[in-house]
């Protein structure tokens, strides 16, 4: 069985639902944070936010990177070169999914209670270092890579880091000096989400067409092994 599926409607289905998560909670962030009390159903729109867990935002922020994962996965298998730094992607895509569900990240906070300032959340120390030694460690695998794939890998890569860890370092700043129920750290907090589910679909269709080439039309084709192939 063979299906296909045009390059330019993927991409406008996975542009229209990430950019219809971050409005919907631009939307319910907003109503909370101006609104009186009384006026919202608060427990509703906290499922639509991007300041919480546990919600819409966090599933489609988890499947974003749970699809790269898999389809760093399928590149990793038939890879004739650098296969194993293709399985470390996919291996860390896959719990960084597992992170943004069950927030370890929270957990390894709590190890850094004496940090301050723009260290307020210290787990960024520990997650800054890891990309640091990744990006040395891939430094030769990025040059053995088609340019188009290498543009398109930095790109995401640099707006998936920017809201993913380099914004935590003022909004801990902020968060230590004037706490987090007020609009400036829910402005701070949804520009960092937002960047991330950009960054994650801009990676996901990078990956994809590495995978498939920069033609107009991906074919995904399914084979019936034989009996004696199993």
């Amino acid at each position: 069985m063979e299906t296909s599926l045009r390059r330019s409607r993927l991409r406008l289905a996975l542009g229209t639902a990430t950019l219809l998560v971050i409005v919907l909670g631009v939307f319910a962030e907003l109503s909370v944070q101006l609104l009186p009390e009384a006026a919202i159903r608060r427990d509703l729109l906290t499922l639509l936010s991007l300041s919480y867990e546990g919600n819409l935002p966090t599933w489609y922020s988890a499947t974003l990177l749970a699809l790269c994962g898999g389809v760093l996965a399928v590149i990793a298998s038939a890879a004739q070169g650098d296969r194993w730094r293709w399985w470390l992607l996919s291996a860390g895509f896959f719990y960084i999914s597992f992170d943004e569900t069950v927030g370890i990240h929270e957990a390894v906070d709590a190890m850094f209670e004496n940090t301050s300032g723009i260290f307020y959340f210290g787990w960024v120390l520990p997650a800054a270092a890891i990309v640091a030694l990744l990006g040395i460690l891939y430094l030769p695998f990025l040059r053995r890579l088609p340019q188009p794939s290498r543009r398109r890998f930095l790109l995401s890569a640099a707006i998936y880091l920017t809201g993913a860890l380099f914004l935590e370092l003022p909004l801990g700043l902020w968060t230590e000096q004037a706490g987090n129920e007020n609009l400036v750290y829910a402005a701070i907090d949804l520009l960092e989400e937002s960047l991330e589910m950009i960054g994650a679909s801009l990676f996901l269709l990078a990956l994809v067409d590495h995978l498939c080439g920069d033609g107009g039309l991906y074919s995904l084709r399914l084979v019936r092994s034989s009996g004696a192939d199993r």
